[in-house]
């Protein structure tokens, strides 16, 4: 998956599981505090506690002088509680017990009447005690339990966000194809609404791209028909007695609109991503874009002495060919003619370099010359060859460039990666 897109996801499910954790915690916060706020707080808690000290002594002392009523009222309260229940006079000494050895700290209960103190009783529940680790466990156990429930929603919510970005960067990257597919948990609500109007979307676009692809693929056609039917007409002129220059200038013309097409349907094929890649030589590729534009093949020199395999590209022939065709024109046109076409291997890659005659490039033309549009003079071409260049190199994973030469002239060229299958 794309970088972008990963941290995009792992930014949204970490947020979303934040947000719920948070929310979690400050729900229990905010019971405990209403709860605590509806029973009187702590301050609640210890007027309860103290009540039942009190009530605990009043019975207690109802019931001191009379030893029978005191024990069984001290064997009950063992029994029922569970606890130890320990008597003591006044000055501290054991009456009677009940219950098994103390083994924490007791209560201590005073038994009064008036001013007078009785006795006390000493109580110690140690079943009713709890640990540290009592405490925490199920401390432990809710927490993991919400944690894992906040990190189960936000994986929920945050899949079809991170699906619905997947598809849009597909189809920015021109991969129209491209479909948001959620879980069988996602089929109703927002998220699916949202999906199928993309998918829609999507589909729209595709057909309507598809239709003016077929569009101009028809119109290029068309063009093309007519030109080739020109072109038969002045040969028949020419044996007529018709000027010569008439046909040239007519011919000249006919060349630059046939260019013109083949340059619109490659620039059509980028666009739509129509590249049908193959192992190419690139030494035969280009003798055969020297021989259809009239240059003399000599001006061919291939890499460096001893190349014991062919110097081969994994490209589009078609594609390929209007890139080397645009190169050698650009050399004619611009360059002052053709001096060497050299194709060499540069590393992982294949270059493809056509050094001209001209008087080179001014600063900074290097670059420019492959922008769109871009024309060194009022005269000429549209400007789009060159443009066309880089555009196929980049498609096939190279680059094109271009420089000065040091004994004079330039240098335009296009590299692309060595293909890794044999002709």
């Amino acid at each position: 998956m794309n970088p972008v897109l990963c941290f995009i996801r792992a930014r949204l499910h970490r947020r979303m599981f934040l947000w719920f954790g948070a929310t979690i915690l400050f729900t229990g916060m905010a019971v405990a505090f209403v709860m605590g706020a509806a029973g009187g707080g702590a301050t609640g808690w210890k007027r309860e506690a103290v009540r039942a000290h009190n009530l605990a002594g009043d019975v207690f002392a109802s019931a001191w002088d009379s030893p029978q009523q005191r024990d069984a009222l001290a064997r009950t309260v063992s029994q029922d509680l569970d606890a130890t229940v320990i008597l003591e006079s006044r000055d501290g000494a054991a009456i009677a017990s009940y219950g098994g050895p103390c083994e924490g700290k007791p209560m201590i209960l005073p038994i009064t009447r008036g001013d007078q103190t009785l006795g006390r009783v000493s109580l110690c529940a140690d079943r009713y005690r709890t640990s540290p680790f009592q405490i925490a466990l199920p401390l432990f156990v809710t927490l993991a339990i919400l944690w894992a429930a906040s990190g189960k929603i936000a994986h929920r919510l945050a899949q079809p966000m991170a699906e619905l970005a997947r598809v849009a960067h597909e189809l920015g990257s021109g991969n129209f194809a491209a479909r948001a597919k959620l879980g069988r948990h996602h089929h109703h609500g927002e998220a699916a609404a949202l999906a199928l109007t993309i998918n829609n979307m999507a589909s729209r676009i595709e057909r309507h791209l598809t239709e003016q692809r077929e569009l101009l693929a028809a119109v290029s056609h068309e063009l093309r028909t007519p030109l080739a039917r020109i072109r038969l007409i002045t040969e028949l002129g020419r044996d007529k007695g018709v000027p010569d220059k008439t046909f040239d200038d007519l011919d000249r013309e006919v060349v630059e609109m046939d260019a013109l097409v083949g340059d619109l349907l490659a620039s059509s094929r980028l666009d739509f991503a129509v590249l049908s890649r193959r192992p190419i030589n690139a030494v035969e590729a280009t003798a055969r874009a020297l021989e259809r534009a009239g240059v003399d093949a000599g001006v061919l020199n291939v890499g460096a002495e001893g190349d014991a395999e062919p110097l081969r590209v994994e490209a589009d022939a078609t594609l390929l060919a209007r890139a080397l065709a645009n190169l050698v024109d650009n050399a004619k046109k611009h360059g002052g003619g053709i001096e060497h076409v050299r194709v060499r291997r540069d590393g992982d890659e294949i270059a493809i370099e056509v050094e001209d005659h001209g008087a080179g490039f001014t600063d900074g033309e290097e670059v420019r010359i492959f922008e769109p549009f871009y024309r060194r003079s009022e005269q000429g071409s549209l400007g789009l060859g060159l443009s066309l260049v880089k555009r196929i190199a980049e498609a096939h994973g190279g680059r094109a460039y271009a420089e000065n030469r040091l004994e004079g002239g330039a240098r335009v060229a296009i590299a692309l990666p060595v293909a890794a299958v044999a002709i």
